[in-house]
Order: structure tokens, then C-alpha cells, then sequence
């Protein structure tokens, strides 16, 4: 896997490309190629993310001479990717098989399944497909990042399915986090590959039908190639809790919190979430404020197609808050999982326009934190309880119901679709590991489960399956608007400043034979303090000095080299009085 360099893009210049047009036709371009191979041809699954990771997943299904593409998301960016704002997969192997591309099928509306979009529209013009909910939530995004409305993007309602090219893919709805979900049922010529997307089975979901298990089973029964499943949650055993559980929980803190306003944080998309904490507002005479760009951006959304229900006076705009007295208030926030810049941490800073928290609020976040935000989250509950605010958080109370299948759910999808292989999708390594072993368990052998990574192909045969090799894939950074321009040392340099500061030395020589005019001068950020390291500043300056007479005279040829002996030899000094390596900068001026 290796990291993937594009030039920057400004999407706004492609926006006049797209006009809106949902017309849910299904037409696709026909097939370029035909194998006629004797029995039926081989699958191939080419996963570009996903894998061995949380986040950007996306994944290629090529059979006969054609393909389609399940998902395109984005990461969240690690610790150690600095100032970088999100991780995309890398496209590089689309163009290899362009004109085998039937379309773009998405499971469910989280960033980390469609945040890819925009960039993979700005390379490939590709028909996408997906719930209304799901499409919705793309349409926004396109509009954020420039795109007016694409007449690429067709909602398609669960049960429904969908003819592309040789490949048939028949939408079935799901449970998850997210209203619309769906896993696909893929039908190839050479057999049916069934996606779960993410999934969990939710007995008693809030407003939606239960997962469409008879449908699966149906398909079980006639027979499936390949089953990738969701290995999120592969390492809890039983079964997930409810999302109507929440509600319970939901309940008993309103009671709690009497006199008090309730704030809010969960993830803008999980409108089961929302609506339950709408329907306990009302039930207790409060009205409710938005806050966050994008919940108010789904809250708008979901209420226009008729996910969200509530009474015209319930909410009111978050400028109108002191209007109300506190116990007459919920506020419903982004934050969750203490971004930075989200409403949450901006009212846990004090820098919220309109929120200021106070002992007489009662915070309640609802949601897990995403593996490596846990430190933010912390920090943000430290400083709302340091505020003087009550702050209840899952590991507390009940108030998060995750989104992702546990272990029997696992082993109830294995024994209704029973494939023929299985292959772990969506997880960390250990994640997809677990995965393997639960189907271990129910008697699949190694030869019948298949781990693969990033970039793998995957093979599916009527008799073999294993993988065959491997296509260029990896991540592409996206930082501000530039994408893939922030590569391996970039990161470099930007690690090194951030753990030893840099010392730059400047100097003003003879453009013609290169003597020393005035300087060195030297500065520093984020390795010492110069007014209290006066001394070793002027040793910088003697060794500095003693260089720029050494190279005295001189062709200019040689004032390349020059700024790298600066460079070692600064250095050197700074390491043996120190034992820092800071970033050693040079700008000789010539006049």
C-alpha cells in the first residue's frame, strides 16, 4: 500500500458539469468485453479501502468483463497525518478498467462510505445509486464542494433492483445508525456476491422495518458465491443493543435533568437518535434548538423526506435560546467526538456565539468514541465538567447504542445467506481476524474464509477462491484543497517541526565573490527560548560564520553546498549542546 500524489483541485470549476436529474433511470453503458469462457467466469473483489482499517471504504466486484463499485468514503485522519483534514482511497486503478464500470452502489450515507465522492466525480463520470436518504446526503455534499447537482446520482428505494450492465444488484434494507441502510445482492455472471454494508439486526428499531432477514434467507437458499460481511463490532460477543433501548435510557435522564437544560452531542447522522430525543423534548414541554452545520444540515434533510417528525413550535433557531428559560430548553449539538471545531468543543471553550455552559446544564453525549479520539473526547468532558455542567457519557449510562452487528448477529447473517466463501470486510485487522474465526466456528475451513488487504484480488471461482494479486491502491491526504500533494515528506517535515522546532540562520553575502555582507542572524520557533539561550546563540553564529569564510570566494556553483554545510554543521553544534535535532533552515540572500 503506498501513498498516491495528485495535483490540487478546485471543484468549482467542474460545478457547471452536473444538473439535477433524478430521474431513476437505470440504464447503463453496455459491456466492452466478453469473456466466452466455458462454465461460468470467475468474480473478481477488489477492495481499494476498508481493510485493516476504520474508514474509506470502498470496494471493486468485477466479473465478465465489467465492474461496479460498492461505496467510496473517506478516514479520519491518524495522529501522526498533521494538519491533514481527511484520507480518500487512492482511484489510481479505476482508469485501468474505466470502460468496465457500470455504476457506483452505496449502503448507507455515513462519510466514511460516500466523504470520497466528490473527489472520485472530479476524475470519473460514474452513475451512482442508492436509498433516498443515502442520495440526499450526497446531493449536499457535492453542493458544499462546488457540484451545483449531478444528474449521475438516482435514488433507488430498498427491495428495488437495479440492472447494470451484466450485474443485477437488488437493494435490501437493513438496520444500522443511519435510516435507508441496505446490503446488496450482487448478481454476476459467475454467481451472486451479497455485501451486509454496516449492519446490525435491531428487533425493535424506532421508526424503521426490521432488517429484511427473509429476503436473505431467500437467497441463501438459492445460493451465494461470496458473502463480505461488516467486522466492526466482530469482537463483541451476544448481540447489539437496540436503538429503542436509548430511548429508555433517554427517558430516565430527562427525569434527571428537571430545571435544567439538556444538551445533546451524537453523530448528525443517527436519526433514530434524533427523533427519540425530539419525541422525549415534547413529551416534557421543551422546545429545541439546532446547532452544528451538519446536523442542522440532516435535521433539514430528514424532515423534508419524512424521517423526522415533529410539532411546527418544537424548534426554534439556536440565536433564540434566551428567549427561554434553561429547564425549557434541549439543545442538539455536533461534537461527539471532540472535533475541534464542532459546536460542542466550542461551547466547552467558552467560544460558542450562543451557548455558554453553566451548573445549569445537564450534557449528555451520546456516542462511542472513534478509536484515537478518545483523548479529545476526555478533553472536552473535562473542561463541560470544570464549567460547573453535569456530563453523562456512555461508559455512565446507557445513551449510545452502537450501529455495527455483534458476534450471534454475525452467525445469524452466516447461517440464513450460508455462501460458499466468506470474506471479513470493514475493520481492523484484528477486527476482520475475529471475523474469520466466528465463521470458523460455525465449520467453514481456511480454504472458504478469505483475509485479504488493501489492493488484494480476490478471485471467486465455482470450485477455488483465493487471492490472485494485487492493483495499486493506498491513501490520497486531502489537505485544504489540495489532494495527494501532501505526501510522505511532507508528513516528515511536519513531525520533525512539531517534536524539535527549527532554527533558521540568515545571511546577506557579495553576489560576486561570495564574502559575508552582514549577518548570520539566527532565529528559532519551538526549540529554545533566545533570551535565555543567549550563549548558545552565539556559537550558532562563530560556526555559522566560520563556514560562510570557508566558502568565501567561491564560484556560485558552490552555493549549494554551502547551504548545506550551514545545515550539517549548525546542526552538529545543536545536537552535542542540546541532544535536539531541530529543522536547520538556511536563506542566504545574494546582492
Amino acid at each position: 500500500m503506498k501513498e498516491k500524489t495528485y495535483s490540487k483541485i478546485d471543484l468549482q470549476n467542474h460545478s457547471d458539469q452536473y444538473k439535477s436529474n433524478n430521474s431513476g433511470s437505470y440504464k447503463t453503458k453496455t459491456a466492452s468485453k466478453n469473456a466466452g469462457r466455458r462454465g461460468k467466469p470467475e468474480v473478481q473483489v477488489i477492495p481499494l479501502g476498508g481493510l485493516e482499517e476504520i474508514g474509506k471504504n470502498m470496494t471493486v466486484i468485477r466479473c465478465d468483463g465489467q465492474a461496479v463499485i460498492v461505496d467510496c468514503g473517506m478516514a479520519f485522519p491518524d495522529d501522526d497525518l498533521l494538519g491533514v483534514d481527511a484520507v480518500i482511497p487512492d482511484f489510481s486503478y479505476l482508469s485501468e478498467i474505466e470502460d468496465e464500470i457500470q455504476g457506483l452502489i452505496l449502503t448507507h450515507g455515513h462519510e466514511d462510505h460516500i466523504g470520497g465522492i466528490p473527489f472520485l466525480l472530479h476524475e470519473y463520470s460514474i452513475p451512482i445509486y442508492g436509498t433516498a436518504l443515502t442520495i440526499g446526503l450526497v446531493e449536499n455534499k457535492l453542493r458544499e464542494d462546488g457540484f451545483v447537482q449531478s444528474n449521475l446520482l438516482h435514488t433507488v428505494p430498498a427491495g428495488s433492483t437495479i440492472k447494470l450492465g451484466k450485474f443485477s444488484v437488488e437493494m435490501i434494507h437493513m438496520n444500522h445508525s443511519i435510516p435507508d441502510s441496505s446490503a446488496l445482492a450482487i448478481t454476476t455472471p459467475g454467481g451472486v456476491i451479497i455485501h451486509t454494508g454496516d449492519f446490525k439486526i435491531d428487533y425493535t428499531p424506532v421508526f424503521e422495518k426490521t432488517a429484511d432477514l427473509a429476503r436473505l434467507g431467500e437467497y441463501g437458499k438459492k445460493g451465494v458465491l461470496a458473502l463480505l460481511c461488516d467486522s466492526t463490532n466482530a469482537e463483541r460477543p451476544g448481540n447489539s443493543v437496540s436503538e429503542s433501548h436509548v430511548g429508555e435510557s433517554f427517558e430516565a435522564l430527562f427525569s434527571r435533568a428537571d430545571g435544567k437544560r439538556v444538551i445533546i452531542a451524537t453523530f448528525s447522522s443517527n436519526v433514530q437518535r434524533i427523533q427519540q430525543i425530539i419525541d422525549f423534548a415534547e413529551k416534557h414541554g421543551r422546545r429545541i434548538a439546532i446547532s452544528g452545520r451538519s446536523m442542522i444540515g440532516t435535521v433539514e434533510l430528514a424532515q423534508s423526506l419524512g424521517y423526522l417528525h415533529y410539532k411546527e413550535k418544537t424548534l426554534i433557531a439556536i440565536e433564540e435560546i434566551s428567549k427561554y428559560r434553561p429547564e425549557d430548553l434541549v439543545i442538539i449539538t455536533t461534537g461527539s467526538q471532540g472535533e475541534p471545531m464542532s459546536a460542542l468543543s466550542r461551547m466547552a471553550a467558552g467560544t460558542h456565539r450562543q451557548v455558554s455552559i453553566t451548573e445549569n446544564d445537564f450534557i449528555i453525549i451520546s456516542a462511542t468514541p472513534i478509536p484515537g479520539n478518545e483523548k479529545t473526547v476526555t478533553s472536552v468532558i473535562n473542561s463541560l465538567l470544570k464549567l460547573g455542567s453535569d456530563v453523562i457519557y456512555e461508559s455512565m449510562y446507557e445513551v449510545h447504542a452502537s450501529g455495527h452487528a455483534c458476534q450471534n448477529e454475525i452467525k445469524l447473517m452466516l447461517s440464513l445467506i450460508k455462501p460458499k466463501y466468506y470474506m471479513p470486510v470493514h475493520g481492523e485487522y484484528k477486527h476482520l481476524l475475529k471475523n474469520a474465526e466466528i465463521a470458523y466456528d460455525l465449520g467453514y475451513d481456511k480454504k472458504h474464509v478469505l483475509l485479504a488487504e488493501i489492493g488484494d484480488v480476490v478471485s471467486f471461482k465455482e470450485r477455488s477462491a483465493s487471492i490472485t494479486g494485487d492493483v495499486e491502491s493506498g491513501r490520497v491526504m486531502v489537505d485544504g484543497i489540495g489532494v495527494g500533494d501532501v505526501g510522505t515528506a511532507v508528513l516528515r517535515d511536519r513531525q520533525h517541526l512539531a517534536s524539535e522546532g527549527m532554527v533558521v540562520i540568515v545571511c546577506t553575502i557579495d553576489e560576486n565573490n561570495g564574502n559575508l555582507i552582514s549577518g548570520p542572524d539566527v532565529i528559532s520557533r519551538g526549540f529554545i527560548y533566545m533570551k535565555e539561550s543567549e550563549d548558545l546563540i552565539e556559537d550558532v553564529k562563530k560556526t555559522a560564520s566560520t563556514v560562510l569564510k570557508r566558502f568565501a570566494g567561491k564560484n556560485k556553483r558552490r552555493r549549494n553546498e554551502l547551504k548545506s554545510a550551514l545545515r550539517e554543521e549548525v546542526g552538529r553544534l545543536l545536537y552535542q549542546r542540546t541532544k535536539r535535532n531541530p529543522m536547520v533552515l538556511t536563506v542566504v540572500m545574494e546582492i
